[in-house]
């Protein structure tokens, strides 16, 4: 079978999974519209069904220390910057909205995880900092998170995760660059 890019096999450089969902996805917009190129849906799908995959599973271990995931980044973001941060930087450390910032950060300080503190030159800024509880907990469930990630992806050789790394990585470059540019009119 010749992919809609001309490369036997399909599309994004003539690999496909046939036995996963996108690929079902693809074949019948193939039948609907086999003059349309569908090569973009083996990769975005991919992604976007891989992303919501690994959004319900990998939170497990965050789940068991009562973390969520936007919860457990904003405690990464305050352990590996290894300092205090205000809560506008939190947002641009964790791609998040100041709105969601804030809630989170007053649960978490409920929770005793972090401690907020205004600057003493100008009452209208925060400084957040990890407590001692929080950066344990952080600690703790670091190497959980990670031993979890790492079985996710053992189906994948060495290589092949170096590849898909370098591969992405180089897709959100180009993402993040075209996405920070204000649109052209």
């Amino acid at each position: 079978m010749t992919g809609t890019n001309g490369v036997p096999g399909g599309g994004a450089g003539g690999r496909t999974a046939t036995g996963d969902t996108v690929a079902a996805v693809v074949r019948q917009w193939r039948a609907v519209h086999p003059d349309l190129d569908t090569g973009p849906i083996e990769i975005i799908g991919r992604v976007n069904r891989c992303a919501a995959l690994l959004q319900q599973a990998e939170d497990a271990p965050l789940r068991g220390a009562g973390l969520s995931r936007a919860e457990f980044d904003l405690l990464g973001a305050l352990r590996r910057t290894g300092r205090e941060l205000t809560p506008g930087e939190l947002a641009r450390e964790t791609f998040s909205s100041g709105a969601a910032v804030t809630k989170r950060l007053k649960q978490l300080t409920e929770r005793g995880l972090v401690e907020r503190r205004g600057d003493t030159r100008d009452r209208r800024v925060a400084h957040v900092r990890l407590t001692d509880a929080g950066r344990d907990l952080v600690d703790g469930i670091l190497p959980e998170q990670l031993a979890y990630e790492t079985a996710v992806l053992s189906g994948l050789g060495l290589l092949q995760q170096e590849e898909l790394a370098g591969l992405l990585g180089e897709l959100l470059a180009q993402l993040e660059g075209r996405l920070a540019a204000p649109p052209r009119a």
